[in-house]
């Protein structure tokens, strides 16, 4: 496997027509209201209507049909809040192979349905870095499967990648792009594309306040990490790691962070005038938007939705 820091713009390429088969070429959408709102022009990637709800199934597609038949043989496995989950299920169906993921308990009911919908098997763990690690260790020395991991995977990063080619490809011209931050994956890949293809664009990682790991490990230097943060946006929870770590500090222009009431409003706003449904995850860059006009106005930005498995249940603006 080539070490982070030595992927290419071919690797990218080479991922994108891997798979291709097994991914949509997700649309592109704008709003009226929200250029008039922000003072900018957005261009909404949405990777909510992506196979598996996510953007997540590029990475997962990438290291599953990367593999050999041998390194294929025992499956795969992961650890993941939800749509790596999902979505490492979704290609390992495709391949015909077995898939075992450990979630926390406190997943949403939703991905955990599409888990096992997808023919993954779950093993729950607690709502935290270190027992999700602890509990994983176990079901990979049980299963010797191979792991996959949700975003500090060179493969995985680079299947992510591929998100930021298409809309580089189908929009002229952007001056930045705005994506989610959690552990770093689609961030990484956004960089791994433009630092190759466009460095004049501007990348801008979107963090809740509550889970803002990235925002204080980019101001210190140095990766920061909070064990079991609490925050409605339940994809943003894990921290960076070595690999993601290298694309963050190297290119990545700033953090911005929105508040718990900024991200559910956001979400809820994205309903009413686009009619998309989005994870608070994937509401995290528009809160930033709104909260930090200044930043874009004027500016064709680019923003990452990054998947729509929502539980409708449990929308966080119902009280209740």
């Amino acid at each position: 496997m080539l070490d982070t820091p030595d992927l290419t713009i071919e690797d990218v390429k080479g991922a994108h027509e891997r798979i291709r088969p097994y991914i949509h070429r997700t649309p592109v959408l704008t709003s009226t209201y929200l250029n008039e709102r922000t003072g900018a022009r957005l261009y909404f990637k949405c990777e909510n209507f992506q196979k598996a709800g996510a953007f997540k199934v590029r990475g997962a597609c990438n290291a599953v049909f990367g593999l050999s038949d041998a390194q294929a043989s025992k499956g795969v496995c992961t650890h993941s809040s939800g749509n790596h989950a999902l979505s490492l299920s979704y290609a390992a169906g495709q391949r015909g192979i077995p898939c075992n993921v450990v979630m926390p308990r406190t997943a949403p009911d939703a991905k955990k349905a599409a888990v096992r919908g997808y023919g993954g098997k779950i093993t729950e763990c607690e709502p935290s870095t270190s027992s999700r690690e602890e509990v994983f260790a176990r079901v990979q020395a049980e299963t010797g499967g191979e792991f996959v991991h949700p975003y500090n995977d060179p493969r995985v990063i680079t299947g992510q990648a591929t998100c930021s080619l298409e809309l580089m490809q189908e929009v002229e011209d952007l001056d930045a792009i705005v994506a989610p931050i959690g552990g770093g994956g689609m961030i990484s890949g956004t960089c791994l594309t433009l630092s190759n293809i466009a460095p004049h664009v501007e990348i801008f990682a979107a963090e809740p306040e509550q889970a803002d790991d990235a925002y204080r490990s980019f101001k210190a230097g140095h990766i920061i990490a909070d064990d079991a943060p609490v925050t409605v946006a339940d994809g943003l929870k894990v921290p960076l790691k070595e690999n993601t770590w290298h694309y963050v500090s190297n290119f990545v222009t700033d953090v911005l962070t929105a508040s718990e009431d900024e991200i559910i409003a956001a979400m809820k706003l994205t309903w009413e005038r686009m009619k998309i449904v989005m994870e608070p995850s994937c509401a995290v860059p528009l809160a930033v938007i709104l909260k930090n006009p200044e930043v874009f106005a004027g500016k064709k930005v680019g923003v990452i939705i990054t998947g729509g498995n929502v539980d409708l249940d449990k929308l966080p603006w119902i009280k209740g």
